[in-house]
């Protein structure tokens, strides 16, 4: 499912990140999973109110799953490892959406770390999806003058060049204070109406789908080669997979980019973690 324009348009806005758009009033957004369920984000732009749900198969309706005010706190929705676990099936279902990005973005605030999760590895996945968002800049203007200077001014320090736009949606600051994963404190999942069977459902569907891809024809002879990788910790072999999957027939544009270069750690990471059946975070914890 295509990106809506009106939300592609929003992300590249360091204010919506911030809560500072008010030039929307509305923004419903949908992330197709797996067998038929969503995970749907609402959000009250003024307000800044949050809306987390869970749309089950044949259902037009979400079940909520939190709702939080512009501020927080977060309530503790989803498990880390899940949104982890959704957000690589998505990217493998939509290459417009690669992991870790827009899903991570926009939803692991309310999926706060747990106390068996590792949070350095969690502000480096959150880290790494707002890195990922980008914004096209305008070329810099040429500088210099219009007429051959006399010699005295020819000088390049007479001419800068303007400073080029960075494409980097948000700055160093933003990052930082937005990668940072907070603690659960909103419990909202031992309530009577969390719906406990749909989303664990959902973890079932999800984890077969992981489970079974690097068994897939195109994948399985190259398994062994992204086991050492994930074993080793050492991404030097990337490049070699890579190889060894094009020779083998893959031509799934997010395997294929995941591991292409200019080469993102993280998004690299979790593709051989998948194509090595390895567990999440067995090459993770190498790099953060």
């Amino acid at each position: 499912m295509p990106v809506p324009e009106a939300l592609r348009r929003l992300s590249q806005d360091p204010d919506f990140w911030t809560g500072q758009v008010t030039e929307v009033a509305e923004l419903h957004i949908s992330f197709p999973v797996v067998g038929g369920y969503s995970l749907t984000l609402d959000i009250d732009l003024p307000a800044g109110d949050r809306y987390l749900g869970l749309r089950r198969p044949a259902s037009s309706e979400p079940v909520p799953l939190g709702w939080a005010p512009a501020e927080g706190p977060f309530p503790a929705s989803l498990h880390w490892w899940e949104l982890e676990s959704f957000a690589r099936v998505i990217a493998l279902a939509d290459p417009l959406l690669p992991h870790p990005g827009l899903v991570v973005a926009l939803l692991s605030p309310f999926a706060p770390a747990g106390e068996d999760d590792d949070p350095a590895g969690i502000a480096a996945v959150r880290e790494a999806a707002y890195r990922s968002l980008r914004r096209e800049v305008p070329a810099v203007a040429p500088s210099g003058p219009e007429q051959t200077p006399l010699p005295l001014f020819a000088d390049e320090r007479w001419w800068p060049t303007p400073p080029a736009p960075s494409p980097q949606v948000l700055d160093e600051a933003a990052i930082a204070a937005l990668s940072a994963p907070a603690r659960a404190r909103l419990q909202v999942r031992a309530g009577e109406r969390f719906p406990h069977e749909d989303l664990a459902d959902l973890v079932r569907r999800t984890s077969a789908v992981l489970t079974l891809l690097p068994n897939q024809e195109g994948y399985a002879e190259t398994r062994p080669l992204a086991r050492r990788i994930a074993d080793s910790g050492d991404l030097a072999g990337v490049p070699a997979l890579l190889g060894a999957l094009t020779e083998a027939g893959c031509d799934h544009p997010t395997v294929l980019d995941a591991l292409s270069e200019p080469l993102v750690p993280l998004e690299a990471c979790w593709m051989v973690e998948t194509l090595a059946g390895a567990q999440p975070g067995t090459l993770l914890r190498h790099h953060v």
